[in-house]
């Protein structure tokens, strides 16, 4: 069964957030965080995918799901190539997303 880590950025008004997650189906769970049922904390944003990483297994995503969610430099990198290549936009001054 071949499983999925991803990256989400959604960006703000004064910064750009990010979310980390697994999954067996990419596409269908972008949409679920998109359509407002996905994961609470991503509720109610726009979401766009920033990075997919393929496991061979479940264990393998959620072990790998786990060092993303700490590697707080390697999101801030995700976030500035879409930031340089306009996927999203860079943050402004006031509320967040």
């Amino acid at each position: 069964m071949q499983c999925f880590v991803y990256v989400l950025g959604c960006a703000g008004k004064s910064r750009t957030i990010t979310y980390v997650g697994w999954t067996l189906d990419v596409e269908r769970r972008l949409a679920q965080h998109n359509a407002g049922t996905g994961a609470r904390s991503t509720r109610g944003r726009r979401w766009v995918l920033l990075y997919v990483e393929t496991c061979a297994t479940k264990q393998q995503a959620m072990s790998r799901e786990w060092h993303l969610k700490r590697d707080r430099p390697f999101r801030k990198s995700l976030v500035q190539r879409a930031i340089a290549t306009s996927i999203i936009s860079a943050p402004q001054s006031g509320a967040d997303c």
